[in-house]
């Protein structure tokens, strides 16, 4: 078996303009905003022209196939798009508009929407006209187990009636539209079947958006909704009836990776300043960098980087070659949120109280790194999944090989 990591020269070429794009035009305008704590009209217009500016440099909707308005990358290919967009932090994938949640929405309407479905909601997004979330979490359940979801949808007519409780639903200010997981068939066996997912418009009757979540990194749009007596057309069904854990898991496998692409970018960028902060201070009769201490934590967070980006590879291999990769994306998951708090961290310690200031993006970095290991997915669920998955392989054929990536 040929095993090749050489980029072909056309993913090579769009890798490179995408980081020449990102240096040269987008952290430019980026810093710029934040410098002057440009206010939103401002902020709004800045980068409307830089989204414009992709397109004209055709780097518009990487993830999505060319009849779509995309390039038509495979997910191998974005994850080293995606990687080169987060290095300027979430401004870079929404410049390229293959941002979260909206990405992994395109896909899931691609895969499971109606024509009709297609030419509302889906052209919108890929034209850049819209923006849309994912309305699955609730307060009350644990979110890692999408059969406990409690957010009804009754049939009435032609219509369903949906009520419920949704919380941490990012980006759901300002958004057109919502993919809503409900629950429509309460005593189905097994329990996987109970939910299902519908389009719902916004703004709608008795949709109502309570707040914004403040978190330890602000304020992001991530929102607690209120859903009272919510009317959705039977044609607002997005694929079939109970079919909404099996549309959610299809999502959230490629979206967690998609995750870790970005998380990647954001951990080479701390990497970077810690060497070069490193290979600048001065102290006690040498550079930091001719410390063992700050030699070892640089070496620590190269050899983790290192594995997180050929995990992620390996496990867009799999999705790509339509092979099962759930086990490679918890893996993945679950090492790179991990990897991408460590390294910020160690690059904040060797910053020193400058680190620990606002005078850096680290502290910022920091604080969106702690969301990690939570979002799609807590560590011990995954590590769970693991581990599940490693006796089961064992059991079948003795050997731990199938569920440790089938390589050697």
């Amino acid at each position: 078996m040929a095993i090749d990591f050489t980029l072909s020269p056309e993913v090579e070429e769009v890798r490179k303009r995408v980081r020449t794009f990102m240096e040269e035009e987008v952290r430019p305008v980026q810093e710029g905003l934040q410098r002057e704590e440009a206010e939103r009209n401002r902020y709004i217009e800045e980068i409307g022209n830089l989204r414009r500016r992709a397109k004209d440099l055709g780097l518009w909707n990487p993830h999505m196939p060319k009849e779509w308005d995309g390039m038509g990358l495979s997910i191998t290919a974005m994850a080293f798009v995606s990687a080169e967009a987060a290095r300027v932090g979430g401004i870079g994938p929404y410049v390229l508009n293959a941002q979260a949640p909206d990405e992994g929405n395109m896909h899931t309407l691609l895969a499971w929407a109606t024509p009709e479905q297609k030419e509302k909601y889906l052209r919108p997004l890929t034209e850049g006209r819209a923006r849309s979330c994912f309305a699955m979490t609730e307060p009350e359940v644990a979110g890692s187990d999408p059969t406990l979801i409690q957010t009804s949808a009754v049939k009435d007519g032609d219509d369903w009636v949906l009520n419920g409780h949704k919380w941490f639903i990012s980006g759901a200010r300002g958004a057109s539209f919502a993919i809503c997981i409900a629950r429509t068939d309460p005593d189905a066996d097994p329990p996987q079947a109970r939910n299902s997912a519908f389009l719902v418009d916004m703004p709608s009757d008795g949709w109502e958006i309570v707040r914004d979540i403040e978190t330890m990194a602000g304020r992001g749009n991530h929102c607690e909704i209120r859903i009272t007596d919510v009317r959705v057309s039977a044609a607002n069904m997005l694929g079939g009836q109970g079919e909404g854990h099996k549309l959610g898991q299809a999502r959230l496998g490629p979206a967690r990776l998609a995750h870790c692409m970005r998380w990647i970018g954001q951990a080479e960028v701390a990497l970077e300043m810690m060497i070069d902060r490193a290979l600048n201070r001065f102290a006690h009769g040498s550079l930091l960098a001719d410390k063992q201490a700050i030699q070892w934590m640089i070496a620590d967070s190269a050899m983790e980087l290192y594995t997180g980006k050929l995990m992620v590879l390996h496990a867009a291999y799999r999705i790509e070659n339509g092979l099962e990769f759930r086990q490679e994306v918890s893996y993945a998951k679950h090492h790179v949120a991990n990897t991408l708090w460590r390294v910020v961290d160690r690059a904040i310690q060797v910053h020193g109280a400058l680190g620990y200031s606002t005078d850096t993006p680290l502290a910022d970095m920091m604080r969106h790194a702690r969301a990690a290991r939570l979002v799609d997915g807590a560590d011990e669920v995954h590590q769970q999944t693991i581990a599940r998955n490693v006796i089961k392989a064992f059991k079948e054929d003795g050997s731990t090989r199938m569920a440790t990536g089938d390589l050697l």
